[in-house]
């Protein structure tokens, strides 16, 4: 699915066609290549997959007569239905998986499973799916930083005003501000590298990681072959801090996506008005009062960034577990580990569209820098004030009381620091180089140039 355009009714139709096998996941915010990452059938066919490595490991240690194993290879079938079907009676799903099998293929399937316990194939099948999702994630978060930086450079000299605490601080560029981000998605981009690495980590080593019942060869093998790591000592499980820093990633991921929407949202309201996100036609803002334009995408962004966070914290209440395993994880990961990925897939693509298709009033900003009566340049009047010989204290005497004045009046904070007496230290080329925009923004080039390193 594109990520530069609105979901579109087909699209639509090819999220709900993926997710009728997933259990929990939201149709509304399900892309169809993430979802079919977390589909049942394709967590049947990881285990599949190492199930069948580890077939062709044992084959090739001479436990397995290879004519059993290409017997296996040629009948197994992933069938969701008949799984299901089973696990009613076994309430096992692995169990019920491994019945199928046998019921496709005959005798052979004696040797399917041999040797394994089920975390063996669920971590090492759950590792496969989480490399996939981690791949997409990492495409959506390259998509944004593209569609962020084309606007940072675009508007690299656009002035705008800076503020903190709401309130009117400094000017800056409408592409400085955009810059930030972009080394954010960096910096996301590498936590993400990072924990993609962590959870692409399989064990086959048995009931309680002592490789009791199976040769550490095999794992050898069938991790090689499937391209993942090696827990280095396992449990019964791979451990879940792995999983919790997934998660964690994720998290700050969407968090930070919920940073830069709300920006978004403060700048489109009515007193602001420096931009608006993307609003289609046809598209209609509110029931009651046709004249909206309500920064929605955006708040969408924003609400499901608190439902990332509070999934992270799942991942960190299922790192201890009982002895060498319990469950209580598994529950829980079936939830948020899917719902994650799909949530933050669907953030990114949703936020690189607002970033493309953002509108930029750069006249309105202009006409925000001009609103403050030059409070905007208290601080280089201050640093006039100092290089004239005042003292630091005195000068921000001086300067605060005319831009309290300022404040009240509406009067320009240049005339009435011209009119002030003990401020006669300052020549009119002097305060209007301090209120000089061209001035105050003479070194926001300066985090551009480091965009190569």
């Amino acid at each position: 699915m594109s990520s530069h355009a609105p979901i579109t009714k087909s699209e639509a139709d090819q999220a709900s066609a993926v997710t009728t096998s997933l259990c929990l996941v939201i149709v509304r915010y399900t892309r169809p290549e993430m979802g079919a990452v977390w589909t049942d059938e394709r967590r049947l066919g990881a285990w599949l997959e190492v199930e069948l490595a580890a077939l062709d490991a044992h084959v090739e240690l001479g436990v397995v007569p290879a004519d059993d194993a290409a017997a296996i290879r040629a009948g197994a079938r992933v069938d969701v239905a008949r799984a299901k079907e089973i696990e009613e009676r076994t309430h096992h799903d692995v169990i019920a998986f491994t019945e199928t099998v046998a019921e496709q293929v005959g005798p052979p399937a004696r040797w399917f499973h041999y040797g394994l316990t089920s975390s063996d194939v669920v971590d090492t099948g759950l590792a496969l799916q989480l490399r996939d999702s981690g791949a997409i994630l990492l495409q959506g978060v390259a998509a944004a930083r593209t569609a962020v930086l084309a606007r940072a450079l675009e508007h690299r000299a656009t002035p705008c005003m800076g503020r903190t605490h709401g309130v009117h601080a400094e000017p800056t560029t409408f592409g400085l501000k955009l810059l930030g981000w972009v080394f954010e998605l960096d910096r996301a981009q590498a936590r993400l590298t990072a924990a993609i690495d962590g959870v692409s980590v399989g064990k086959l080593s048995g009931a309680v990681g002592a490789y009791g019942n199976i040769d550490p060869q095999v794992e050898d093998k069938v991790l090689a072959q499937l391209g993942l790591d090696v827990e280095p000592a396992s449990t019964q499980v791979v451990s879940r801090d792995r999983h919790a820093a997934y998660l964690a990633t994720i998290a700050i991921t969407g968090s930070s996506l919920d940073r830069f929407a709300t920006e978004l949202r403060h700048l489109q309201r009515s007193e602001v008005r420096e931009t608006e996100e993307p609003f289609g036609k046809g598209q209609k803002g509110s029931s009651a009062m046709p004249h909206k334009k309500n920064p929605i995408t955006c708040e969408r962004i924003s609400g499901l960034a608190r439902v990332l966070r509070g999934n992270a914290v799942v991942g960190f209440e299922d790192v201890p577990l009982w002895h060498e395993r319990d469950i209580s994880h598994s529950s829980a990961e079936r939830v948020v580990l899917a719902d994650s990925s799909i949530l933050l897939d669907y953030m990114l693509a949703k936020f690189t569209w607002v970033m493309e298709g953002l509108v930029v009033r750069s006249e309105r900003m202009s006409q925000n820098l001009d609103a403050s009566q030059g409070l905007p340049f208290s601080g280089r009047v201050l640093l006039a004030l100092v290089e004239a010989g005042l003292s630091r204290e005195d000068a921000y005497v001086i300067v605060q009381r005319n831009a309290m004045q300022a404040w009240e009046t509406g009067e320009h904070l240049r005339d009435l620091v011209l009119a002030d007496p003990d401020a006669s230290s300052l020549d009119v080329a002097i305060i209007d180089e301090a209120f000089s925009l061209d001035q105050v923004l003479s070194r926001a080039e300066v985090p551009f140039g480091r965009l190569g390193a």
